[in-house]
């Protein structure tokens, strides 16, 4: 079975067993990559997920062509969140492809959008969060990511599938 499969089992243990959150899920596959979603809050349809970490052993390795083929791959592939991603900024020297939605989603005192940043280097060459500027004010805050159950089995078999 794959990580989207042990996801769903461990967030339906979640949501039955009524708590607590926030909680960590953490699954495994056979090839040694390890997610992690911090879950905030879950019931039968969906819900709340603040990040989302993938740790993939083979990228440490890798060259910087395998991260920008991921991006490309994985910008391609999920096409079904609020907003389609693209990659923004390719940084051979640090090791990191950063992909953010292209056009965030206007709230009338701002915005939100999705960041990923793709590494060689470090425990998550995978890093999924979403965020919220507002108007007037420095900075962005992160916000939580409301997803459904089919929606993040979805991203989390196209995430494992795109994996060089």
């Amino acid at each position: 079975m794959g990580l989207s499969h042990d996801f769903d089992q461990e967030l339906q243990t979640l949501t039955l067993a009524g708590g607590p959150l926030p909680a960590n899920i953490r699954v495994s596959n056979q090839r040694g990559v390890n997610l992690t979603a911090v879950v905030t809050s879950a019931d039968t349809l969906g819900c709340a997920i603040s990040e989302i970490e993938v740790f993939v052993p083979q990228l440490q390795s890798s060259t910087f062509d395998v991260l920008k083929e991921w991006a490309k791959q994985l910008s391609q592939r999920v096409t079904y969140l609020l907003e389609q991603i693209g990659p923004l900024e390719f940084d051979e020297q640090a090791g990191q492809v950063l992909i953010r939605s292209n056009k965030p989603d206007q709230l009338p005192d701002g915005a939100q959008y999705y960041e990923i940043v793709l590494s060689r280097h470090g425990a998550g060459n995978f890093l999924l969060k979403r965020y919220q500027f507002t108007k007037g004010q420095a900075g962005r805050q992160p916000v939580d990511m409301l997803l459904t159950r089919q929606v993040i089995t979805k991203l989390i078999d196209d995430l494992e599938a795109t994996i060089p």
